[in-house]
Parts: structure tokens; C-alpha cells; sequence
């Protein structure tokens, strides 16, 4: 198995926190505005289902970035979006220690990324798309490839 260098466990104090309630947004630029904001540098971007004044369906679109990149969020937001506000705050995010390892199995090699918290593995998951790349090489249902990237893993660690 090879590895890329780990990702230290870490608090980091520099994140900002967004909100936007839409109520009047398509689910094609929802996925655009998406796509723009993390190919931007936002670590994280997701949409809940909302209910807002008179009882109107909305969407609550969240986002989490590094505090260095809450001006050029914000104006993202404003240029492709109805809102005509943001919320934000300071957040503090504690991020485990991260390796990426190189899993070898029988249908080919699969990245698996794996959660350390104080020295020990609590998590760890296959790259989806490896794995999909995999499921359509091989025409076999994805869950099968998770399976014997699983086992594949489990019998090559000692941890």
C-alpha cells in the first residue's frame, strides 16, 4: 500500500459559516452556484429544504469556508443568487488527522481515506469515484466494489 503524506489532527479557528434562504431558485442553479463556490475554495456547500413566510417551499443553502475567502463568497452569493442577504459567522472546525492510502484489490487500486482521532482510526472510506470507475470497468454494482475495497482493506491493516 503507498500513502500520500497524512493531514494532522487540528482545530482550525479561521472558518466562516454562510446561510442564504432561496425561495425562488431552480435546482439547475442551485447546482451551478454549487459547483462555482467549491471550485472556489468553500470547503463544504449543501442545501436544506425549508419552509419560509406563508408556508412558501425555500431552500437554506450553507456553505463553509476559510475566513480569507468570505469577500469573494459573498459576492458569488449576491451575483448568482435572489437573496438579498447573508448570514455569517465565525465557526471553529476540528479536523482529524487524515491518510490516504493506495488499496490494491483484485479489480485494481482504490484511494481510502481514513479518520485518526489521538492516534487511533475511527473512520475510513473508499473514493467514490475510484470506485465507480471500477463498478462501470468491471460492470458490477457499486456496492459490490465498496465491499471488496473493504475486506481488501481490512485484511491488510493491523491497526
Amino acid at each position: 500500500m503507498s500513502t500520500k503524506p497524512p493531514l494532522h489532527e487540528h482545530i482550525d479557528n479561521e472558518m466562516i459559516k454562510l446561510e442564504v434562504n432561496l425561495d425562488d431558485t431552480s435546482g439547475e442553479l442551485l447546482g451551478y452556484v454549487m459547483d462555482l463556490l467549491l471550485e472556489q475554495g468553500a470547503n463544504d456547500v449543501y442545501y436544506t429544504p425549508i419552509y419560509m413566510k406563508k408556508n412558501r417551499p425555500g431552500v437554506m443553502l450553507q456553505l463553509l469556508c476559510s475566513a480569507s475567502l468570505l469577500e469573494q463568497m459573498k459576492d458569488t452569493i449576491f451575483r448568482e443568487t435572489t437573496t438579498l442577504g447573508i448570514r455569517y459567522y465565525p465557526l471553529s472546525v476540528h479536523r482529524l488527522e487524515r491518510e490516504f492510502i493506495k488499496v490494491t484489490t483484485a479489480l485494481g487500486e482504490v484511494t481510502v481515506k481514513v479518520g485518526i482521532h489521538q492516534g487511533k482510526v475511527v473512520q475510513w472510506a473508499p473514493e467514490y469515484e475510484e470506485c465507480k470507475r471500477l463498478a462501470q470497468q468491471h460492470q458490477l454494482p457499486l456496492k459490490e466494489i465498496y465491499d471488496t475495497v473493504r475486506r481488501t482493506y481490512e485484511n491488510s491493516t493491523i491497526r
